[in-house]
């Protein structure tokens, strides 16, 4: 029904932002990661959204990329997965790393984002294995086998998920493994 916003950012209370669209406030729930790369208050701002109707409600969901919105999409067709869990994985979360960790059934890092308990976090490898799509997907596999050394390494080392791979896009992509960590922490370090 609605399918993107685009005005005036008016407010923003993590997770919620309040965007004016021609004089019409609309109250819109973010993921984290959207929220952060929202520009300041008084500008404008362009979110696809997802426009969800309930009972006791009617809310409206909002996404800087169509990738994360095709994620919350998938994840709230998984029994016991509603909008606002949706939300906390992709705001623990990027879409490229829970592509991974579907695709590879890592569920110890589903279980660390909070609200996701073990018995979930089998339920969600196995309903969207093989639909969070191939481009993600093929991305995810993309990662040799020293980036993913170096991606432990920088996880071992108590940089989250984020951080860590934000650190390992700015690699050049045939670096070894000891000379990667250290030009990641290098770039940690900034």
């Amino acid at each position: 029904m609605i399918g993107k916003l685009t005005g005036t950012l008016l407010e923003k209370n993590p997770p919620e932002v309040l965007l004016d669209c021609h004089g019409v406030g609309y109250e819109v729930q973010v993921p984290m990661s959207t929220f952060y790369n929202l520009p300041a208050v008084g500008q404008q701002v362009s979110l696809l959204t997802q426009f969800i109707v309930r009972e006791d409600a009617q809310l409206l969901y909002g996404f800087a990329s169509a990738p994360e919105r095709q994620a919350f999409r998938e994840l709230i067709k998984v029994a016991g997965v509603g909008p606002r869990t949706a939300l906390s994985i992709l705001s623990g979360m990027g879409v490229a790393d829970l592509a991974q960790a579907v695709s590879l059934q890592e569920g110890a890092r589903l279980v660390k984002v909070p609200g996701i308990g073990k018995k979930t976090a089998e339920r969600l490898l196995l309903e969207l294995k093989g639909k969070l799509g191939a481009d993600i997907g093929a991305r995810a596999h993309a990662a040799t086998d020293a980036q993913a050394d170096i991606l432990q390494a920088l996880q071992a080392l108590g940089y989250n998920d984020k951080e860590a791979a934000a650190a390992l896009k700015a690699l050049p992509a045939d670096v070894g493994v000891s000379e990667g960590i250290k030009l990641a922490l290098k770039a940690l370090a900034r």
